[in-house]
This record gives C-alpha cells, sequence and structure tokens, in this order.
C-alpha cells in the first residue's frame, strides 16, 4: 500500500537540480542519466525542523560593533593551520577532498592524535574502512598511543546519539560524508539527498556543541567534490588535496574559507610515517631541474601569502599532423592558446607547424596569469634551441596586445628568488618595487616583442 505522506521526486545527482517526473537528461545541467528517484520523507535527524513548528522573534543588530576574533587551536601540523587560516576554529565545518590515496585519512588521523595528545576529545568515524583497518594506519604511523575515540558507523542516527552521550569532542571526523545514511529517506546512500541530510545534521551539532567538524568528502572524475557542490555550501571552509599518487608530494589548497584566506596552499611530502611538512617549498620544486636544456624556466609566483618559485618545461617539436597538438599539465590550456596566438600576431613567432608540450613541475597547479611571462619565455627558448640563464626568474601578466602588465607582490616574488640565490629577474616595467638589500639585476620588459627578439636565433 502506497504511503501517502512521502512524495517521490527525481533528483539530479550532479547539479542538484529537482523533477517531478523523470527523463534521461536533465533540463538544469544537461546531464545524461543523472536523475535519481528519492523520496521525502521528512526532515533529518537532528535538523530540529518540524512543519507546524511557530517562529520565534530574533533580535535584530546593527553593523557597528566590536568584532572579535575567532578563538583557534592548533592542529599540530603548521602547512595545515597555513591553509585554514592560523588553526581551526571551533564549531566550523571543513570539507577536504582529494582522490582516493592521496593521503586525506593520513593527514586526519594524524590531526585526531594531536588533539587527542593535548588532552582533547577526538572521535574518529570511519564509514569505508573496519576499526581495525584503521588500527593498522594508527600503528605504522606511530599514532596507537593516542586516546582517539574510534568506530566505524554509516548510520547517521547512530553517530549522533553518540556524540550526545558524553561531553562534546572537540574534534570529529567523518571519513568520509558520501557512507553516511539517514534511516528516515528512502534513497540510497551518496545521493544528493543522503548527503545533504547528513551534512546538515552534523553541522549543527558542531555549532550547538562548539566541536570542530571535519568532513572528507569523495571526488568526481572531473576532481570536483561529489555531491554537486551542495557540501561546499553549507561548510566553512573547503580543502582540496591535490598531487599524483605516483609522487611523494601533496599539495593542500584552500578554495573557500570563511574564517582566513581562500587562496592559501601547503606542501607535504607523504614518507613512512605520514604526511610530513616541507618547509621551503621552492627548494622542492627546483631541486631536479635541468639547467642545461633549452625549454624550462623559472616562475616566481604566489600562492595565497607565500611566494613559490617553480619550473615551467615547454618542449616544442616539429608536427606531422595537420593539426599540431597542444597538451598542458598544470596550467590552463586556454591561456596557453592564448599566449600562442599573442606570439604569432604580435611578436612574429609561429607555432603552427609545431607540437607544444607545457608542464609545470613537481605536480603543481598555477592559475595566476603572471605564469605567462615564464611560459612565453619557456615556449621560446624551446623553439629557438636557446638555453634560458639558470639564475633567472620570470612573472608578468601579457596581455592580447603584448604588453607586459604588473603582477601582485612583486618585492615578495623578488626576495624569494634572491633568497634562493637567483641573480636575475625579468619582470614587468610597471610597478612599485623594492630592491632594498637583495642582489638581483632586473630587467623591466615593458612588450613580449622584446624578449622573443632577444631569443630569436640571428640567421
Amino acid at each position: 500500500m502506497a504511503k501517502a505522506s512521502r512524495s517521490s521526486l527525481y533528483v539530479c545527482q550532479s547539479c542538484g537540480a529537482t523533477s517531478t517526473r523523470w527523463a534521461g537528461k536533465c533540463t538544469a545541467c544537461g546531464e545524461w542519466n543523472a536523475l535519481v528517484e528519492e523520496t521525502d520523507a521528512g526532515p533529518p535527524p537532528g535538523a530540529g525542523v518540524t512543519r507546524q513548528s511557530k517562529g520565534r522573534v530574533v533580535k535584530l543588530e546593527t553593523l557597528k560593533g566590536d568584532a572579535e576574533e575567532a578563538p583557534r587551536f592548533s592542529t599540530g601540523i603548521a602547512e595545515l593551520d597555513r591553509v585554514t587560516g592560523g588553526g581551526v576554529v571551533p564549531g566550523s565545518a571543513i570539507l577536504i577532498g582529494g582522490e582516493p590515496g592521496i593521503g586525506k585519512s593520513t593527514l586526519l588521523l594524524q590531526v585526531a592524535a594531536h588533539v587527542a595528545r593535548r588532552g582533547g576529545r577526538a572521535v574518529y568515524f570511519s564509514g569505508e574502512e573496519a576499526v581495525a583497518q584503521v588500527r593498522l594506519r594508527a600503528g605504522r604511523l606511530g599514532l596507537a598511543d593516542a586516546q582517539v575515540g574510534l568506530a566505524s558507523e554509516t548510520n547517521l542516527s547512530n553517530i549522533l546519539a553518540t556524540l550526545g552521550e558524553d561531553r562534546p569532542p572537540d574534534l570529529i571526523i567523518i571519513d568520509s560524508i558520501q557512507t553516511l545514511w539517514a534511516d528516515t529517506l528512502d534513497a540510497a546512500p551518496g545521493t544528493v539527498s543522503q548527503v545533504r541530510a547528513a551534512a546538515l545534521s552534523l553541522i549543527r551539532y558542531a555549532k550547538m556543541a562548539g566541536a570542530a567538524l571535519l568532513l572528507v568528502g569523495h571526488v568526481t572524475k572531473d576532481g570536483q567534490i561529489a555531491g554537486p557542490k551542495v557540501i561546499e555550501h553549507m561548510v566553512d571552509t573547503v580543502l582540496y588535496f591535490e598531487g599524483d599518487r605516483g609522487l611523494t608530494y601533496r599539495i593542500l589548497r584552500a578554495v573557500k574559507n570563511r574564517f582566513g584566506p581562500s587562496d592559501e596552499i601547503g606542501v607535504f611530502e607523504m614518507v613512512s610515517g605520514g604526511l610530513q611538512e616541507v618547509v621551503n617549498p621552492s627548494e622542492l620544486f627546483l631541486g631536479d631541474r635541468d639547467s642545461r636544456s633549452p625549454g624550462a624556466s623559472i616562475f616566481a609566483g604566489v600562492e595565497g601569502t607565500r611566494p613559490l618559485l617553480v619550473e615551467i618545461q615547454a618542449l616544442v617539436a616539429p608536427s606531422g599532423l595537420g593539426t599540431p597538438r597542444r597538451a598542458v599539465v598544470g596550467w590552463d590550456s586556454n591561456r596557453l592558446a592564448m599566449l600562442l596566438a599573442v606570439l604569432d600576431a604580435r611578436c612574429g613567432v609561429s607555432f603552427s607547424s609545431h607540437d607544444v608540450y607545457l608542464n609545470v613541475a613537481g605536480g603543481l597547479k598555477i592559475t595566476e596569469p603572471a605564469a605567462d611571462l615564464a611560459a612565453a619565455a619557456a615556449l621560446l627558448s624551446s623553439l629557438s634551441g636557446i638555453v634560458l640563464p639558470r639564475d633567472a626568474v620570470y612573472f608578468g601578466e601579457v596581455s592580447l596586445s603584448g604588453a607586459v602588465r604588473a603582477a601582485t607582490m612583486m618585492t615578495s616574488r623578488l626576495k624569494e628568488a634572491s633568497k634562493l640565490g637567483f641573480g636575475r629577474a625579468f619582470l614587468p616595467e610597471s610597478g612599485e618595487i623594492d630592491v632594498h638589500g637583495m642582489k638581483l639585476s632586473l630587467s623591466r620588459i615593458s612588450h613580449l616583442k622584446s624578449l622573443a627578439e632577444a631569443m630569436t636565433p640571428c640567421d
């Protein structure tokens, strides 16, 4: 017999749009076979919402007043504290996403052990691994002595009941949010309704209890956290783990942070004892470079507030194809296409008969436009066969006219280059800098054509 109190909706698992009937293609995002039938059975447990409840009048405040900075506690990992803005805020919800095996569970287990060793209460709920498997990882990392509360549980009601049994924990870890399910919903775990219900209930508990909540999120094949952004809208901080599982280096990047900067990164190295902090990332990304081959330039970049030097590698080879190949790793492919067009139209250097490959060394992903000048130098070097100076760094944004525009934090970039022993810098002509105390020879460039002419071999 049908239950009259329940209504069925079809929810798109890609964008979260709802429909009253099934269709092969979502009308909102255009994704095929993404609509899944889900039954609305009322609010999730712990949500505290009823349809018959009467609201109360809340007190309205003004914009004027003293605002106290949110209290924080250290995670014991300096790089993670940097990314979160100086530490974790009690009562905040943090979402950490990344590919399987990238190191999310390892990092959170290290954080939980640090909190427990300092006398705090840390609770770890694993929905993907048994307790014995988590214990094996803790023993391998040397964390078995930490008094961390551990359970393998996926039922949301059981988790909330366990959290309310004793004093509120200081840290709650859910690994992962896509494995939880609320028994009040007739939907499979991992669907939009279940993920929304679990996240809402846990965040509400964390806010009321003053506990820091760390959620692990799966990622899709496109590298986005699964659950059509619904979790990212609900949490306070979103962190992404980047890097190749075949490499030992990991980059933790903040893409949303209500309590700090949203563009900081932390650099780690995966060793036998867990994730180890990298104190000087610039030396890491420059350690294995070959300065005798053409096509390699050093980009003086900035990630958040941290200046970072990284090598940009380019390979330009004659193409036997009608349409030459363009392959990019660690940079925007559209940015490369624009740069090649500027070199052709404004500088007279054509790559139309060559395959072009561009790579950012070390697995780092660069998003700032100031990398244009370094990428152009690497491309011109590979095309001409001229080796760039070993002690030179490059930065500057290239416009469609070929002009080199000023970048942010130019002095910080130059200081980092000087500290690591570089002697020359190619930078935009505009923009104020303070070179006091720096042993650098500066080459100010106003147009990309001047760099192209200097690197064009004479006949």
